[in-house]
Formats: C-alpha cells, structure tokens, sequence
C-alpha cells in the first residue's frame, strides 16, 4: 500500500448527515483533489459504498476506526 502525501489533509466532516449526502459531498470533495492532496473524512458510519467508487477513480484510501466509534478515512491518489 502506498503512503499518504506527506501535506496536511483537507478536512471534510459528514458525520449525522443523512445519506446519500457524506457520499455525495465525499465524491465531491475527491474531484476537486489536486496530485500530492489527500482529504481527511470523518463518518459516523463505515462508507463501504465509497471504497469501490475510490477504486474506480484510482485513489486509495486507508479507514481507521476512532475511539467514539466514527470513522476517519484518508483518500489520496
């Protein structure tokens, strides 16, 4: 698995929104990443929807559960 850029990541905070928008706002938010970003997402829930739509775009992700039970998934291509 490849690391992460070593940039500070852009934030994007969808816990207790109401699906489809984490998804929709996450994929948003992937668009608009440049070579050398990663963006850092927090989930209230795991975005198991999410890892295929990443793959198919060509990022990787890496998913760490928290200490209160969300989610924070770093994404970067």
């Amino acid at each position: 698995m490849t690391e992460p850029p070593a940039t500070p990541p852009i934030e994007l905070d969808v816990r207790y929104l109401e699906p489809p928008e984490p998804l929709e706002q996450a994929l948003a938010a992937i668009a608009r990443l440049r070579p050398g970003e990663q963006l850092r997402v927090l989930l209230h829930r795991e975005p198991f929807l999410l890892y295929a739509m990443l793959r198919e775009r060509g990022f990787t992700h890496r998913t760490t559960q928290l200490a209160d039970d969300n989610y924070e998934i770093l994404i970067w291509q």
